[in-house]
Order: structure tokens, then sequence, then C-alpha cells
């Protein structure tokens, strides 16, 4: 049996052998690779870092993950997901026997994820412990052995992976079955709201074309790096365009900044709810307000009850779990916190909504509502743009779909036409059937 511990802090626990991959990344961006990985653990004696040795350390871990990333780089000038995986290599760096991975896979290309499959087959075959949380039943039934589940803080409970199915897990987690994950209402699609022409970004995506209806949900498929984002960020005045016209309601439009774009009706949830989403330190109240602050002012002074009751109604409206409208957004869970981000946005009022990977990182039971939600708006007409890399998101969801790869669109799809099998070769570059874009 086991001796009982209990750790004071992180580096305690990290001298007794356990380690941890964060769902969010902690690295220093304007430290280099090198300096990132042994951040707490450096090599050297008597005062003095032994560089040379790192940077070879360093290699070695790349090398072993097949990471053409060098260990001179700064971590600001890798993409996302290469910092991803310099945050796996930072854990791996330190040789536990206990590995503890959040979310491993959020903001990793398919081919990253199957690396990261090999080196987690690696750590068992060496003997490590592996304590993975996911959210994602592919991947829970492809690398586990046996599963706990959680729900709302509390113990459910366990088994062998072998002895379970997905709907069995889904019913723990939600107490509901899987088909009522997506629970896709009919609604009235009516006039188109968006029209984008040939929209270019030179060196990002090219040649962008597609029309949104009130009353749709409009999927976005594409693998990392596919340019969905990029189009989203130039829509909400974010980026700059190179070329190309955008039309709301027929009338061609500049969006030169986010300012410009709220006052065409346009909303963006942001793919990063930590950094662009939400601001950690500040309240919840605070956070849903911050998008109009200045329709809050009445000569010089904010008029705090017009803010309050904002914040009851969306935030209500969201079903936001919180000791109060006062607290901080970091001492929400992730789930929450995004819940907070789609009331900011909700409450400017959109005719169109985007939200990008609107339920990355968050529990079954708030993808569930999410879906729910947004299904809500499109029968209420709001014209709502989905960015997932989740297949059965888009699947379930989604009235049409459109697919990209490197920058192009592919193939368009109606939600009779999709399958997975249609989809996935389209966002691989594959010749795909569908409708004309």
């Amino acid at each position: 049996m086991g001796k009982e511990v209990k750790f004071p802090n992180a580096l305690d626990a990290q001298k007794a052998g356990i380690t941890a991959i964060h769902q969010e990344a902690s690295m220093f961006p304007e430290l280099t690779v090198t300096e990132n990985i042994f951040m707490g653990h450096h090599s050297g004696r008597s005062g003095y870092i032994d560089w040379k040795s790192m940077k070879k350390r360093t290699r070695d871990l790349l090398d072993k993950m097949e990471l053409d990333i060098n260990p001179d780089s700064l971590i600001k000038n890798l993409s996302t997901a290469q910092g991803h995986m310099v945050e796996i290599a930072k854990a791996l760096s330190i040789d536990a026997d206990v590995v503890i991975m959040d979310e491993p896979t959020s903001a990793l290309t398919l081919k990253e994820v199957e690396d990261l499959y090999k080196i987690i087959n690696q750590l068992k075959e060496a003997g490590k412990a592996i304590l993975f949380i996911s959210h994602k039943f592919d991947e829970i039934f492809s690398i586990c052995d046996v599963f706990t589940v959680f729900r709302d803080g509390r113990y459910i409970d366990s088994g062998r992976i072998s002895n379970s199915t997905i709907d069995d897990i889904v019913k723990m987690m939600v107490g509901r079955s899987l088909d009522k994950m997506f629970p896709k209402k009919k609604a009235e699609i009516t006039d188109t709201i968006l029209e984008v022409k040939n929209l270019n970004r030179t060196g990002i995506f090219k040649d962008i074309s597609f029309s949104l209806k009130k009353g749709e949900i409009l999927g976005f498929f594409g693998l990392v790096g596919a340019g969905r984002t990029e189009v989203m960020r130039v829509l909400f005045g974010i980026d700059k365009k190179s070329s190309g016209d955008i039309f709301i309601a027929d009338k061609n439009v500049v969006i030169k900044s986010p300012a410009a774009a709220m006052k065409q009706g346009i909303a963006l949830i942001p793919e990063d709810r930590q950094d662009q989403g939400v601001i950690q330190e500040m309240s919840l109240t605070h956070n849903i307000s911050l998008p109009q602050i200045d329709s809050l002012f009445s000569f010089g002074i904010l008029n705090k009850n017009a803010e309050d009751d904002l914040t009851q109604e969306y935030g209500s409206l969201m079903e936001i779990k919180a000791a109060g409208w006062s607290v901080n957004a970091n001492t929400l869970s992730g789930g929450n916190q995004q819940k907070v981000v789609i009331a900011k946005w909700l409450a400017t009022n959109p005719l169109i909504l985007i939200m990008d990977e609107p339920t990355k990182g968050i529990d079954v039971a708030t993808k569930a509502a999410v879906h729910s939600f947004v299904s809500e708006m499109a029968v209420k007409g709001l014209a709502v743009i989905l960015v997932s890399s989740e297949l059965p998101e888009v699947l379930g969801m989604a009235d049409r779909i459109i697919v990209m790869h490197e920058g192009l669109i592919t193939a368009t799809f109606t939600r009779d036409e999709a399958d997975s099998e249609k989809i996935i070769r389209a966002a691989t570059g594959h010749t795909a059937t569908g409708d004309d874009v």
C-alpha cells in the first residue's frame, strides 16, 4: 500500500516524480525553447548554467518527438501547435513516474496527435503512469486503459475502457444519451445577411467566397493551419484583407477594426478563451459589459445599475455558475469562462455571431448546453458561423459545412450531403463532392 502524501506546491510534486502538461500553455514568449523547457530545473552547478548540456538535451527531446524546432527559437515566433508541443517536451524533460496530461491535443494537428500517441505508448512501456484528461472520446478509447468520470466536481464512476461504450460514458458525464449532445432545432433560414466574395490575405488564404443567411448555422471545418481562424479575424477587423469584398445586407462594407465590425452587427467568440476571450483578473460584470461599455456611460459616469442589469440578463441566460457577478473570471471553470465570453458578445445583440472553436476544452455537459443555446439563437434568426475542428460538432449542428485546406475552400456540403469521409477527404486536400461554393 502506498504512502499518503500532500504537496504544498508544484515543485514538491515535481521532486516526488510528478509532472504535468497543462491545458492552457504556461510558456514565456520572450524566452527560447531551451530556456522554457528547463525553467525551474536547469543544468549546472556552483551558480553556473550549463547551456551546452541543456541545448543538447533539448535537441534530443525534440528529435525524439520528431519536431523540427530550433532550440534557440523564441516561443513567440512559433505557431500555437509548436508552442504546445514544446510544453509537452518541457514536461517530458523531467524523468517523472507520473505524467498528468490535461487536454494535451487541443491545439495539435492530426500528425502531431499521432506523434503524441507514440510518446504516450513509449512512456507506458517504460513503466510510467499517465493521467490523461480529455473530453474527446476518440482519444480516450484509443489510448486509455481505465476511465474515471467526474461531473460538477464530484466522482461519478470508474471502469475499464474495454468493458464500456462511448454512450455509457456520456450518460455518466451528462446524465443523458449521446443523441442529446447535438440538440439541433429546425430554424427558418431566410434572407442572406453576409456575403463574402474573393477574400484574400496574401500568404494566408485565397479566394474565399461564401454566403450566410439569417437563422443558418454555417460550419467551417478544417485541420489546424487550414486558415479558418484567419478568415474570421479578417471578418472581425483584427487583420487586414489584401483584396475581396464583404457585403452585409447587400451593402459593401469596409471593416478595418473590431469596433467597425461591431457596428455592422458582427460578434466574434475567439478560439483562445484564456488570452482573448476573458480578462482573467476582471469581474464577470466588467467582462460581460466590456464590449459596450461606452453605451453604459452617461455624462462621463458609468451607470452601474444598467451594467448590473446587463450582466444579470445575459449571465443568467447562459446559466453561468459562479459565487456572484463580482468574482473574477479566473475563479471559474473553463466551461463557465466560455459561457462568460458567449454572454458578453450576445449582449451586443449581433446580427452575425462567429464562434471559433466554442466548445474547445470544456466539459461535455457545457458543450451540450452551448449547442442547445446556439440552436435556439438560430431559431430566433441569428446567423451563426461555427468554426470547429471537431467533426461530430459540425455534422451535428451545421446546416451547411464549408471545408478548408491550406488557405483554400475545398468543398461545401449541405447537411444532408455531409458525412465524415467526404469532409476528411476535403480537409486533407483530396477531391470531394458537394455543392459549388
